[in-house]
C-alpha cells in the first residue's frame, strides 16, 4: 500500500505544478505571485502529512466514507492517482514524440564555460549569489545556439538574414557584470542583421544602470528592437525604456514599426501584454509585408496566429530552469504549462521561437543552460529538398 500512498503524493505534486504554472502565467502583482508560490509549496508539503494523519500508509480506510471529509479526501486521492498514472505519462509521451516543425532546419551550438574564461566564478553581489555556486549548477555556463528557420513568406532578398535573439537577462547582481560583458562580446562577434531583446532586463533600480554598459557592447547591421517583460513592469519600466533608446534600440512597447530590410518591407510588432495594456492595435499595419513579433511570453501565441504573425520571438519561461531527464521542464510560468517551454513550435501561420533566456531571479539551472540564439532565416525547402535560388 506504500506504493499507492507514494503515487497519491506524486499525483498531488503534478496537480500543484500545473496549478502553479497557470497562476504564474497571470498578470498578477509580484507580491501576489509570491503568495501563490509559497501557498503551492505549502500545499505540496502538507498533503502527505494530512494523508498519513487521515489513513496512515494504507489508504483503503479512506474509502469507507465514515465522514464527509473522508469522502472528499478519497475523491481527491483518486484524482491524484489519475494524474500520476495517466496524465503525467501521457503528457510526457506527447512531449517526447512531438514532431519536429518542418520549418526548423539545422541547429548547432557551443557551450562556453564563462567561469573558466574569467578565471573564477562571477557569482556577483546578488542576494541569491550562493545558489550560483551550488554543485552541478549550470547558471554560469552559456550555450550559444544557431538555429536555421525556413519561413514560407520570407522574401527572397532576406534568405540568410540573421537575428540575434536575447531574452531574460534579469540583471540582479548574479551573475556579475563581467559575465554579461563576456556574453555580449561573444554575441556581438556574430554580427547579426537584427537584434531582438524580449524583456525582463533588470530586477531592481540599482541594476537598471547595468543596461547601457552591458547591452551597449552589442552590434547590428540593420536595426535592434526591444520590449519589456513582467519584471520590468514591476520596477521602473520608463527608466528601462530610456536606457534602451539611448543604445539606439527601437523600443516597441505595444506597438509596431515598418522598416526596410534589403529593399523589402518588414513590420516589427511589440507585444507586452498582459503586463502592459492595451494590446497592439494592428488595424493600420500593412498586411502584405513579413510580420515579426517580439512577445515576452509565449502565451500570446493565439493572438499572434489571429494577427497573421510570421515569426514570434519569446522568452519569460526560461525553459523551466530545472529540467528532469525524460520528463523535461516542471515549473514553467505559463497558462499552457510546459507546452511552450523552449525551442521552436509551429502554430500556423506563426512560427514561435522561445528562448531559455540568460538569467533568472534565482540563479539555478540544471540541464537547462542559459541561452543566446542566432537565428538564420531561410526560404522554405522545395520538394527536392533544396532551398530555392
Amino acid at each position: 500500500m506504500l506504493f499507492f500512498f507514494a503515487a497519491a503524493c506524486l499525483g498531488h505534486l503534478v496537480l500543484m505544478i500545473a496549478s502553479h504554472n497557470w497562476f504564474y502565467g497571470l498578470p498578477l502583482p509580484r507580491r501576489v505571485t509570491d503568495v501563490f508560490h509559497l501557498l503551492h509549496g505549502g500545499l505540496v508539503l502538507a498533503f502527505p502529512l494530512v494523508l498519513w494523519y487521515a489513513a496512515g500508509w494504507d489508504l483503503s480506510g479512506l474509502f469507507r466514507f465514515d465522514a464527509a471529509g473522508g469522502a472528499v479526501l478519497a475523491a481527491y486521492v483518486v484524482v491524484c492517482w489519475v494524474a500520476a498514472f495517466v496524465l503525467m505519462p501521457l503528457n510526457t509521451a506527447l512531449r517526447l514524440f512531438r514532431p519536429r516543425p518542418a520549418a526548423f532546419g539545422k541547429e548547432k551550438s557551443e557551450v562556453v564555460d564563462i567561469v573558466k574564461q574569467l578565471g573564477g566564478p562571477p557569482a556577483g553581489i546578488g542576494t541569491k549569489h550562493f545558489q550560483a555556486l551550488l554543485p552541478f549548477n549550470e547558471a554560469l555556463q552559456v550555450e550559444f545556439v544557431e538555429r536555421t528557420l525556413h519561413l514560407p513568406r520570407l522574401p527572397a532578398a532576406w534568405d540568410g538574414l540573421t537575428v540575434l535573439h536575447l531574452s531574460d537577462l534579469h540583471l540582479c547582481g548574479t551573475p556579475d557584470r563581467a559575465w554579461f560583458r563576456a556574453v555580449m562580446d561573444r554575441c556581438a562577434s556574430c554580427e547579426p542583421d537584427l537584434v531582438a531583446v524580449t524583456g525582463d532586463l533588470a530586477d531592481g533600480d540599482d541594476f537598471i544602470r547595468w543596461i547601457v554598459p552591458v547591452l551597449g557592447r552589442l552590434r547590428w547591421k540593420v536595426a535592434a528592437f526591444a520590449i519589456l517583460g513582467n519584471h520590468d513592469a514591476w520596477y521602473a519600466p520608463e527608466k528601462v525604456r530610456r536606457r534602451l533608446r539611448r543604445l539606439g534600440m527601437n523600443v516597441l512597447g505595444n506597438g509596431w514599426e515598418r522598416i526596410d530590410v534589403r529593399g523589402e518591407a518588414l513590420v516589427v510588432i511589440g507585444q507586452e501584454s498582459p503586463w502592459f495594456r492595451p494590446a497592439p492595435d494592428l488595424s493600420s499595419a500593412p498586411r502584405g509585408p513579413f510580420r515579426l513579433c517580439l512577445s515576452h511570453t509565449p502565451d500570446n501565441i493565439r493572438w499572434a496566429r489571429r494577427a497573421g504573425i510570421d515569426l514570434m520571438l519569446s522568452g519569460h519561461v526560461h525553459g523551466g530552469q530545472i529540467r528532469v531527464p525524460v520528463f523535461g521542464s516542471l515549473l514553467v510560468p505559463s497558462r499552457y504549462g510546459r507546452r511552450y517551454d523552449c525551442g521552436v513550435f509551429a502554430e500556423g501561420p506563426t512560427l514561435l521561437h522561445v528562448s531559455r533566456g540568460l538569467g533568472g531571479d534565482h540563479p539555478l539551472r540544471f540541464l537547462c543552460r542559459p541561452e543566446a540564439t542566432r537565428l538564420i532565416l531561410r526560404r522554405p525547402f522545395d520538394r527536392g529538398g533544396e532551398r530555392p535560388a
